[in-house]
């Protein structure tokens, strides 16, 4: 590296920290600013300089560039006589003139526009970006629909409404990638798991040949100030041809990884969970693993079993739950009130018992307000719960989304108790060992949106009313299930925080589950556990 590019670096640095400081990192988050490391953008263009064909003259693009942390990284791993053209795009005009100082003279052309609005240029041969993550709902209408337009007419991607704007950075820049040109894209791995990432994944599959998947482990934050998972992709533009395999690696650095299983392109096609691909070793152990999750795939889903439903989504937690003291301070009656499980860091134990009157046998006892009668009738019958309302649509609780599209605007979705249910978000390695919680509710208590609440079907109901006994044992079976055969089904966010939504849990294969039910329909509930 020239000393020359070792003090711009220095100064580029200089320059990120001042201007992020201009901006709040709330504002930085809605924007999707967020800044890459200079040791990962140079393991970035180290590896796709690697990748570039013959070794020859590099046309390189960064379609979002930041203060370009990504041409100083190439500048130190490539002398710059191989570099042909360098084009840089940056939309945010608080960047933008202190970047084009900065690079004055060093072979940077920068562009102060929105890509995304930018006629292609069908010329580059290197391609590397860390696109904006800006989320769908911080896109307005109409943005979205031209994007969407975009995206299709570039690329054939047909995006969903809740996908990123990172997923349009990437179909928008085909047609600037010339043939057997490499892109490389720093993007969460959330696309990997999640419906809107189905069309990248078919674009990457059919479009273009695919490489390399990099995921770096959801405990070591690429991105200081963004909780996200990070992934590199890689592909060269030329169509896929023959049978081939991908490269999927885990943990370490790109260059580096911890883990490697090359998979057959062919299978990915079949695979709705592209995270656990990167997290299986290959050789032998891997197939043997391989083995035993197809063992287990043949077994009915969790679905099969439970109708599974997230917890109550309030509209504001801290108007309509309210723990028990202040229930009798403000005088509510227990006609409009219904008893509420409190988070799960407020349950030492993965049992909950009943009281005699059906309330929960815990230490923060919670209840929720919920009630069908109109105000007039309350204000009739129950006065102080009328104060109590009124007070609520003085700080605006009434006008809240949630609330304004219910009515009457307090009464809550329909979740009855549920006999199991299961913590939503989780860490691995957290304080209890285990991903995700598997709580056995013996109260007439709900649920808020932090739990998945597990209805048995009409099938499991039968063999329940067979044999009572038969819950308990399923719950145990449950408890059991290895922490990442639930994140595979999951996603994850970066911190190591997973999730699981209704229909990712219903996908959960317990093959003794349904050893369980198969006895059950077949006893008369005298053997208790």
């Amino acid at each position: 590296m020239s000393e020359g590019i070792g003090r711009l670096e220095l100064a580029r640095l200089a320059l990120q920290a001042q201007l992020d400081a201009g901006r709040s990192r709330i504002e930085r988050n809605r924007l999707g600013q967020f800044a890459t490391p200079p040791a990962l953008a140079r393991d970035m263009l180290a590896y796709g300089v690697r990748l570039h064909t013959g070794g020859g003259a590099i046309r390189f693009l960064d379609p979002a560039s930041g203060t370009g942390a990504f041409y100083s990284a190439l500048r130190k791993v490539v002398p710059r006589h191989r570099i042909a053209e360098a084009l840089a795009f940056e939309a945010d005009p608080h960047y933008g003139a202190s970047i084009r100082a900065l690079w004055q003279g060093e072979g940077l052309r920068l562009r102060a526009e929105d890509f995304t609005r930018a006629g292609p240029e069908p010329r580059f041969s290197l391609i590397v970006c860390n696109p904006p993550y800006v989320r769908h709902h911080h896109l307005s209408a109409v943005d979205k629909h031209r994007l969407r337009r975009r995206s299709l007419l570039a690329s054939g991607m047909s995006l969903s409404g809740l996908a990123g704007l990172y997923c349009h950075f990437l179909a928008i820049a085909h047609p600037w990638l010339a043939r057997e040109g490499i892109a490389g894209w720093l993007i969460p791995s959330e696309f990997m798991d999640v419906n809107y990432g189905h069309a990248v994944k078919r674009y990457l599959l059919e479009r273009v040949t695919l490489l390399h998947v990099h995921r770096f482990d959801p405990r070591d934050l690429q991105f200081a100030d963004a909780l996200v998972s990070s992934a590199a992709v890689w592909y060269r533009n030329a169509p896929p041809l023959g049978k081939r395999y991908v490269r999927f690696t885990f943990g370490g650095s790109l260059l580096a990884p911890q883990l490697t299983n090359d998979v057959a392109a062919g299978a990915l096609r079949a695979e709705e969970k592209w995270t656990r691909l990167a997290q299986q070793r290959g050789g032998r152990r891997g197939e043997a693993k391989q083995r035993q999750l197809r063992a287990c795939r043949a077994a009915p889903p969790l679905a099969h079993y439970f109708d599974i439903r997230r917890g109550i989504a309030t509209g504001d937690n801290s108007y309509f739950i309210l723990p028990e003291r202040r229930v009798a301070e403000l005088g509510l009656p227990a006609q409009a009130l219904t008893p509420i499980l409190p988070s799960p860091r407020y349950l030492p134990h993965d049992e909950v018992r009943s009281q005699d009157d059906g309330t929960p046998r815990v230490a923060r006892r919670l209840f929720l307000i919920d009630t069908a009668l109109e105000e007039p009738e309350i204000e009739a019958r129950y006065p102080q719960l009328a104060a109590y309302l009124a007070h609520g649509k003085e700080r605006g609780v009434a006008e809240r989304y949630l609330c304004a599209h219910r009515s009457p605007w307090y009464r809550q979705e329909h979740r009855p108790a549920a006999p199991i249910v299961c913590t939503y978000m989780a860490r691995i390695g957290g304080a209890r060992g285990g991903a995700f919680r598997f709580i056995l509710n013996g109260s007439r208590a709900t649920v808020a949106n932090v739990y998945l609440a597990l209805y048995p079907t009409q099938l499991l109901q039968g063999a329940l009313a067979r044999n009572p006994s038969l819950l308990r044992r399923i719950w145990r079976a449950l408890q059991r299930v290895a922490p990442e055969r639930l994140v595979e089904q999951g996603r994850v966010y970066g911190g190591d925080l997973h999730k699981l939504e209704p229909r990712e849990l219903g996908n959960v294969r317990v093959h003794q589950i349904a050893t369980l039910v198969s006895i059950g329909r077949h006893s008369t509930g005298r053997h208790q556990v």
